[in-house]
């Protein structure tokens, strides 16, 4: 079975193309593969460029690249690491420079379905990490070792939780009677103090989406690697490369535009407002429904 229509349905893939305008003979990278879709479609655009894909989650790579390196041969290279290794990933390729980078930010149906503690919808050990082999520290270890502040911070700070000091407070009280260990007694906590009908008449989420999004940035640390990979990316473009990046929130969306107008010398603004899914898309994939692209061109 195709792993990657079970698990992912990658977002504004035609206008990932359209912004990336592949052309012949070009190298691009996708440095977030995750199921294979983005990457699939660019080389299928211009069928004699050809693309290096990125994924730290190696289980993702395992299951996923195999019908990509049968179907496009030498056209296609994955690479394990993260994309804030861009540079010493490309450097020990013998790459200098290519001619697009495209990074899609989101999480995959494929790691919230496979990698625990991802989702707050069904119970796994609350763990987080995109890359167990590159990370130690769990979302359980934060929730069960960090104080009260430090928590309250993390979901004000990268959930952007209104609601943070109330639901530290609790999760500090609930760890002195027994420690956190899976999503469901997180998620329990939370609906607890926010009864979900009533949230969800409020914001229309559930009331544990932002907490557990603070935790897996925080776990993952992908701000701080958001801002490293585009210092890299930026070095790497030919003239007239293009960078493309897909944020899903406004912490990594704010990092991608400030970065863009912060390097006007070097990059012309492709989008001067972000592209997002049209109503059809996310009728048939609700996750692209806070999808947001913005895409640059190097000027020189």
């Amino acid at each position: 079975m195709d792993q990657t229509s079970t698990f992912h349905k990658s977002v504004l893939v035609q206008e990932v193309v359209t912004a990336l305008a592949p052309q012949p003979g070009k190298t691009y990278v996708d440095v977030t593969f995750g199921g294979g879709g983005h990457t699939k479609a660019i080389l299928d655009a211009e069928p004699t460029c050809s693309v290096i894909a990125l994924d730290w989650d190696q289980k993702a790579i395992e299951q996923n690249a195999p019908p990509l390196e049968a179907r496009y041969g030498k056209r296609f290279k994955v690479l394990w690491g993260n994309f804030a290794h861009l540079y010493k990933l490309l450097k020990k390729e013998g790459i200098t420079q290519v001619d697009g980078i495209l990074a899609d930010f989101g999480t995959s149906q494929f790691q919230i379905h496979e990698r625990a503690g991802f989702s707050f919808q069904t119970d796994s050990p609350l763990d987080m990490r995109m890359s167990p082999a590159h990370q130690h520290t769990t979302a359980a270890d934060i929730l069960n070792k960090a104080s009260e502040q430090e928590i309250a911070h993390i979901l004000y700070v990268y959930g952007e939780e209104p609601l943070s000091r109330k639901i530290a407070r609790a999760i500090v009280e609930q760890r002195k009677k027994q420690h956190f260990q899976t999503t469901g007694q997180l998620v329990d906590l939370i609906t607890s103090l926010i009864p979900v009908r009533i949230f969800k008449a409020k914001r229309g989420i559930h009331p544990a989406t932002k907490t557990f999004q603070a935790l897996r940035i925080a776990v993952n640390d992908e701000l701080k690697n958001i801002e490293i990979f585009l210092k890299a990316a930026l070095g790497f473009l030919a003239p007239g490369g293009r960078l493309v990046c897909i944020s899903f929130h406004s912490l990594e969306d704010r990092l991608v535009k400030q970065f863009f107008r912060d390097h006007g010398d070097a990059l012309e603004i492709i989008t001067p407002k972000p592209i997002v899914a049209c109503p059809e898309e996310v009728a048939q994939n609700p996750s692209a429904r806070s999808a947001k692209l913005r895409a640059a061109r190097k000027t020189h």
